[in-house]
Parts: structure tokens; sequence; C-alpha cells
């Protein structure tokens, strides 16, 4: 399978590219690997909504929601 890239150019507030910066420190990336695990993040919010389940933040036994992520 090819590798195939687009390139995108986007425009952010300075605040913004401040939290990605960090995030990228956070998470020893880049930028750009920020914005593509967050896309992953929405995608499996957005296929959970729409087979009924939650998404959020379980506790350490992972059993119960201890934050749900909404409004997505």
């Amino acid at each position: 399978m090819a590798n195939n890239k687009v390139k995108l150019s986007v425009e952010v507030s300075q605040e913004l590219d401040t939290v990605l910066e960090q995030l990228a420190k956070d998470v020893h990336g880049t930028k750009s690997d920020v914005l593509r695990k967050g896309i992953a993040l929405l995608q499996v919010a957005v296929d959970a909504k729409k087979h009924g389940q939650k998404f959020g933040v379980a506790d350490s036994t992972g059993k119960q929601l201890e934050r749900e992520i909404v409004g997505i």
C-alpha cells in the first residue's frame, strides 16, 4: 500500500498553538502527531455515539466511567 499523504495548512490562534506545543512535548511528538491522535480519538467517540455507547475516562479498574465526554 502506498504511503500517500496530503499536506494541510491550518491557521490557529496563538493560544491553540501553545496548547499544541505543550501536548506535543507531553506525548514526545510533533504538533502533527497531536492533531492525528486527536482526530483518532474523535473518530472513536463519534463511532461510540453511533452505537449508543458512551465515551470517557474510566476508573483504575476500568469498570466505572469517571468522566463522560459529551457534546460530540
